[in-house]
């Protein structure tokens, strides 16, 4: 009986030291994290309206810039809806190497007690339909004072539907290039290279605004422009140090590396204005910090502060020869030079992070292996390249094919006495401004 008893008492202290340990390790809502999440969306949210629509609308012509507000503004209402119905079960459920599942379809099962790691799951929700947000809306600058707002529309649908949706899985979601451990903190491939490459091709098959090369086209403010910019950098701390998914040590080094290689790629640009032009301009200090921004975006929190120092002072430079150099041997009209920051920045921050992460040089390593300090730089290069490779190839044909559908249906530009009078009146019947 005694031998009974001991035996019965020692199975209910295993069973409850099993229950502690079970307890211990299942996740639990944090507060601070969730804390932190809530406002990393509401930054990315800020990023985009008004942030990213003032910087474009001060790059337009006047008479567009309503316009180019309106695209912004619309895309960001579209793709997050979509993003709940749809969009986010296919990202983040299933485990299928493009795609997901539609178990979540219509956020179905999931309740204000279901949990995201360490938050609610509505806050994980949220802040990724924030991300499909943005990267749908950077396509805008590329086509901009030419298009059919019908087409802007119709083309959203499409390339955020077979375009953006795989890309999140692909990488983030549990898709192939996440089973490579193909780095990419906060959005190279899937937002800046994805975005990026869509323009391009959006800005060859609409053709050249009428009057490019002959008549100048000149922002019409460039203090909304700069307004713009600087409301980018405040929200980019939600997209970047937000992509740690936590308040810890991995948001601030995010947070710090945001800083420094912005500030680094604005010097660069205008350094290299100067040297070229012979002084520094606005449109060139604000251009080369979204370039800093876009760099850093994939390396975020896998790099070092000196690391995103050195890739912010690539990206100056680099993305300069990207809206010049490069842009005249391209030859197309991408009218806000969305592929020479966001494709070039992004194809470069992408690759580099494979370099940079290396605990050698400051870095953290691939923190996506069980062992991080075991990264090669020269095996990491070459999933870097593979992510950027596969990324370009996915968005350009998922967006031709895009473009080609909106032609057809609703057609892609405007006539040319349209656009001659300006898209705000054409398109929307009325004006930024008032004389």
């Amino acid at each position: 009986m005694k031998k009974l008893v001991t035996t019965s008492l020692a199975a209910l202290a295993l069973a409850l030291a099993g229950s502690a340990l079970a307890q211990e390790t299942a996740p639990a809502l944090d507060t601070g994290d969730t804390a932190w999440m809530l406002t990393s969306t509401m930054l990315v949210i800020l990023m985009t309206i008004p942030g990213l629509a003032l910087f474009y609308g001060g790059l337009a012509r006047a008479k567009n810039m309503l316009s180019v507000l309106m695209h912004v503004f619309i895309i960001v209402c579209m793709t997050t809806t979509l993003w709940c119905v749809y969009g986010y079960t296919l990202a983040f459920s299933g485990e299928g190497a493009v795609v997901g599942n539609l178990d979540k379809l219509f956020l179905r099962g999931i309740t204000i007690g279901s949990l995201n790691g360490t938050m609610p799951e509505y806050v994980w929700v949220a802040f990724q339909s924030t991300f499909a947000a943005i990267t749908t809306a950077l396509i805008v600058g590329a086509f901009a004072e030419r298009i059919r707002f019908s087409a802007v529309v119709v083309f959203s649908l499409l390339w955020f539907s077979f375009s953006y949706v795989p890309m999140a899985h692909i990488v983030w979601g549990g898709g192939f290039l996440g089973a490579d451990k193909a780095m990419d903190f906060a959005g190279g491939t899937v937002v800046h290279i994805n975005a990026g490459t869509a323009g391009l091709v959006g800005a060859y098959l609409l053709g050249k605004r009428v009057g490019f090369g002959r008549e100048a086209f000149t922002p019409h403010s460039l203090t909304l422009t700069m307004v713009g910019a600087s409301l980018l950098w405040v929200g980019w701390f939600g997209f970047n140090a937000g992509s740690a998914v936590h308040a810890d040590g991995t948001a601030g080094l995010a947070f710090v590396n945001t800083i420094v290689a912005t500030a680094a790629a604005t010097l660069s640009w205008i350094s290299a204005e100067v040297a070229f032009k012979g002084r520094p301009s606005m449109l060139g200090a604000v251009s080369g910090a979204v370039a800093g921004l876009v760099a850093v975006t994939p390396a975020a929190g896998f790099i070092g502060p000196m690391g995103a120092i050195v890739l912010g002072l690539l990206a100056g430079v680099i993305c300069l020869w990207g809206v010049n150099g490069l842009k005249k041997l391209l030859g197309a009209d991408d009218a806000f030079d969305v592929f020479g920051v966001h494709g070039v920045g992004g194809i470069l921050g992408a690759i580099l992070t494979g370099v940079l992460a290396s605990p050698d040089l400051g870095g953290l390593g691939n923190t996506l292996m069980d062992d991080p300090l075991s990264m090669s730089i020269a095996s990491q290069l070459a999933i870097q390249i593979k992510s950027v490779g596969v990324t370009i190839a996915w968005s350009g044909i998922v967006a031709f094919a895009a473009y080609k559908i909106a032609a057809m249906t609703v057609g892609l530009r405007v006539s040319e006495e349209e656009e001659r009078e300006g898209l705000d009146i054409t398109s929307h019947g009325e004006s930024a401004y008032h004389y």
